[in-house]
């Protein structure tokens, strides 16, 4: 395997995560935290401008941590994560990047706790990679048709004005958008910019909306717990989405919150990791050892 250097970075102390790097293909060096122990949580984000693992994850893993090892990652194309040339983008891209990771950490088996684009991802995998996932979390599944909004997204404005107004249809309260946080996602931005990635992702993600909705009959056959969260006013993706899914797939749940828009991990963060540590705790059966080849056996 090709060793890929480390890039001198460091996550923002904002987000009060250390940086981690792990390499998971030939040329490909995949940057990620990782905090807690117990049963694997396998954390992606969505597919907003300038959004890492951090940016969508940091008012969560310190508390989901309790419940298990949270291992949050920048998919490829996004965030600091290095890629090889001639990467390629796409729903299935991006779950095939998570069974790598998985594979190189020794996990066999994980939770995935998806947000947007990430839930999208999560029952994609959940539908080619069965054995895999003992569980899902999805937040504002992505995958439905386009709105407005997501129209809007698939040329987003590189500017602080251009962040702002996105993080701002994300949530109901535009106080939590700070100054702060703008310039945070502008310069992640700028990153994935000045790599060319920016356009390839969106356009990736826009392509699999048509090519490649789930498959609703095939999700229908799902045997795991599937817990379905959505803001009321979220203006993303319409809450219709999760009514969808969940008349559709037998064993899924449903936590709607008011006065919340995209953005629940954030918006309602307390409420948000008490919803997810409980249904955690109530699902989870036994504790992950490690197999003979090093892989995790899962919950027995």
């Amino acid at each position: 395997m090709t060793t890929v250097e480390i890039p001198e970075y460091r996550t923002d102390a904002f987000f009060g995560l250390q940086d981690k790097w792990l390499p998971t293909a030939d040329g490909e060096l995949t940057h990620y935290h990782e905090i807690g122990e117990g049963t694997p949580l396998l954390f992606l984000h969505g597919s907003g401008t300038g959004v890492t693992a951090a940016a969508n994850w940091w008012l969560n893993l310190p508390h989901l941590a309790r419940h298990g090892r949270c291992v949050a990652i920048d998919s490829v194309g996004y965030g600091q994560t290095v890629v090889a040339p001639g990467t390629e983008y796409g729903i299935r891209e991006w779950g095939r990047h998570a069974l790598r990771v998985l594979d190189a950490l020794g996990i066999d088996r994980t939770w995935i706790i998806g947000n947007s684009i990430g839930g999208w991802v999560a029952l994609q995998l959940a539908i080619d990679a069965p054995e895999r996932i003992l569980g899902i979390v999805s937040m504002g599944t992505g995958g439905a048709k386009r709105t407005a909004a997501l129209a809007g997204h698939a040329k987003p404005e590189l500017s602080p004005a251009g962040i702002r107004r996105t993080l701002e249809q994300f949530v109901v309260d535009k106080e939590l958008v700070t100054d702060q946080l703008v310039d945070l996602r502008y310069r992640a931005a700028l990153n994935d910019s000045a790599s060319s990635r920016l356009e390839e992702v969106v356009a990736a993600r826009d392509r699999d909306r048509d090519a490649l909705p789930l498959d609703l009959g095939a999700l229908a056959e799902l045997d795991i717990p599937l817990l379905l969260i959505h803001g009321m006013q979220d203006v993303v993706i319409p809450v219709s989405r999760t009514w969808e899914l969940l008349h559709t797939i037998p064993h899924a749940d449903a936590h709607l919150f008011s006065r919340c828009g995209h953005w629940s991990q954030v918006e309602r963060a307390e409420e948000f990791n008490e919803v997810v540590g409980q249904y955690l705790r109530r699902h989870r059966s036994g504790h992950v050892r490690a197999s003979p080849s090093g892989r995790g056996a899962g919950p027995r």
